[in-house]
C-alpha cells in the first residue's frame, strides 16, 4: 500500500500547481496540494488561454465549462491608437492544428474553481490550504517540505516535489536557483471598468495590441470587464498611479466621455523576463512562475505553466511506472528550451512592435505585421507560434 513517502508534493494552489496535481492524480499518482493561502485566490490575474492550452485542458473536460464563464475570441488584433486595425488574425486557419482554432478569455480565477472541483472527485485528494511553505530538502529517496501553518511549522515528506509557488517561489529561493533574466524600466498598469468599449470601437477584437509611440496599451475583454494596460514610469508614486484621477486620465485617453468610468479593478506591478537555470534540481522540480516569468503581452505565462504541469505528469507516470527520473532532465531540456526561444521571445517581440518610438521603425514594423496577417499562410505560420502550437511542437522534439 503506498505510503506519504511514495506521494508527490506540489507546492503552490495557482493555475498551475492545481493542474499539476490533477493530471498527477489521474494518472494514478497521490499528491498533497499545499497552499499558503486560506482558499483558492480570486485574481483576475491571466485570462488568456490559447489554443494548445484548451486541447490539454480537454483531458479534464472542462473547456466548455471555461467558454460557458468566458469568450470565445475567434480573432485578435494589432492596431494602431491614431489609425485604428493594422492586422486581425483569424484563429480559425488553425482549424487543421487544434481542436479549439480559438481563444478564450476566462479569468483564472474561474478555471481554478473548475480544477480544484475535479481534483476532490479523486479518491484520496489531499489539499491543504494554510500551509506557507518556506523550503525543501532532499536525501537519496526522498524530498521533505517545510511550511508554516496556524498550529506552528510542518514537514511534509514526498517523493518528489513540483514548485508551482509563482514568481518569488520560495522552494526556487531555498534551492538558490539563480532566476536569469531582466525587469523592464517601466510599470505595468491596468484598470479594470464595465464600459462597452465595443459599442464605440466597433472594430475592436477581444483582444488588443495597441501601438503608440507615446502610450501604448493592450485592450482586453473578459466577460464583465474589459481591461485596460498602459506603461508607467518606473519611478512612478504607485497612489499617484492608482488614483481616481490618474486612471480617469488612462482611460479618457482610451474613449473620452462626460461621465466617469466605473473602475472594478486597479493594480500595478514591475514586469520581469526570467528563466530559472535549471527546472529540475534532483527530486524538485519548477513549473510556471516559478520557473520562468515574461511580459502578459501574448498571454504566454499562464498558459506556458500549465502546458509545464501537463510534461511533467506524463513524465511522472513513466518514472511511478519504473522509469529512470532521468526523464526529468528531459523535461527540463524540452520546457527550459521554449521558454527561452519562444516566449520570451515572442512577449518581448510584441511589446518592441507596440512601443517603438521611432517612426520610421515603427511604419516598418506595422507594415511587416499588416502583410504578415493578409497572407494565410505567413499568417498561420505567425498564429502557430504565438498560440504556442509551435512552442509545445518543439518541446516534443527535444530528446
Amino acid at each position: 500500500m503506498p505510503t506519504d513517502k511514495d506521494r508527490i508534493i506540489v507546492v503552490g494552489a495557482g493555475p498551475v500547481g492545481l493542474t499539476a496535481a490533477l493530471a498527477l492524480g489521474r494518472r494514478g499518482i497521490p499528491t498533497v496540494l499545499l497552499a499558503a493561502e486560506p482558499e483558492l485566490v480570486m485574481e483576475l490575474r491571466g485570462s488568456t488561454f490559447h489554443p494548445p492550452t484548451l486541447d490539454l485542458l480537454d483531458e479534464f473536460a472542462v473547456v466548455p465549462r471555461m467558454i460557458e464563464v468566458g469568450l470565445k475570441a475567434p480573432t485578435w488584433q494589432f492596431r494602431d491608437r491614431e489609425t485604428g486595425p493594422v492586422a486581425t488574425f483569424d484563429l480559425a486557419l488553425l482549424a487543421g492544428d487544434t481542436n479549439h482554432p480559438y481563444r478564450v478569455q476566462c479569468e483564472q480565477w474561474k478555471l481554478m474553481r473548475f480544477l480544484e472541483a475535479e481534483l476532490r472527485k479523486l479518491p484520496g485528494a489531499d489539499i491543504r490550504f494554510g500551509h506557507e511553505v518556506t523550503g525543501v530538502t532532499q536525501h537519496e529517496s526522498g524530498v521533505t517540505v517545510t511550511a508554516r501553518t496556524a498550529n506552528g511549522p510542518v514537514e511534509i515528506a514526498g517523493r518528489y516535489a513540483v514548485a508551482a509557488d509563482g514568481a518569488r517561489s520560495a522552494v526556487r529561493r531555498s534551492l538558490n536557483v539563480e532566476f536569469e533574466g531582466f525587469t523592464y524600466p517601466e510599470l505595468f498598469l491596468i484598470a479594470s471598468t464595465d464600459f462597452k468599449f465595443e459599442n464605440t470601437l466597433t472594430d475592436i477584437a477581444y483582444v488588443n495590441y495597441i501601438a503608440d509611440p507615446n502610450e501604448w496599451l493592450v485592450l482586453l475583454r473578459v466577460p464583465e470587464l474589459w481591461r485596460v494596460l498602459v506603461p508607467a514610469p518606473e519611478n512612478a508614486s504607485k497612489e499617484e498611479m492608482l488614483s481616481e484621477p490618474y486612471l480617469q486620465a488612462v482611460l479618457n485617453r482610451v474613449v473620452k466621455r462626460d461621465e466617469p468610468y466605473r473602475i472594478a479593478h486597479r493594480s500595478l506591478y514591475p514586469v520581469h523576463q526570467r528563466v530559472a537555470k535549471s527546472f529540475r534540481h534532483g527530486r524538485v522540480v519548477l513549473a510556471g512562475d516559478a520557473a520562468h516569468i515574461n511580459n502578459p503581452l501574448g498571454g504566454m505565462g499562464m498558459n506556458g505553466g500549465i502546458q509545464d504541469a501537463f510534461n511533467l505528469a506524463d513524465k511522472f507516470k513513466a518514472i511511478f511506472a519504473g522509469a529512470d527520473d532521468i526523464l526529468l532532465d528531459r523535461y527540463d531540456r524540452q520546457r527550459r528550451t521554449v521558454a527561452v526561444e519562444a516566449v520570451q521571445q515572442q512577449t518581448h517581440r510584441n511589446q518592441q512592435v507596440i512601443s517603438e518610438r521611432d517612426p520610421a521603425t515603427r511604419q516598418k514594423a506595422l507594415d511587416a505585421m499588416r502583410r504578415t496577417a493578409a497572407d494565410k499562410v505567413t499568417a498561420r505560420e505567425y498564429m502557430l507560434r504565438s498560440s504556442m502550437i509551435a512552442s509545445l511542437r518543439r518541446a516534443a522534439e527535444i530528446a
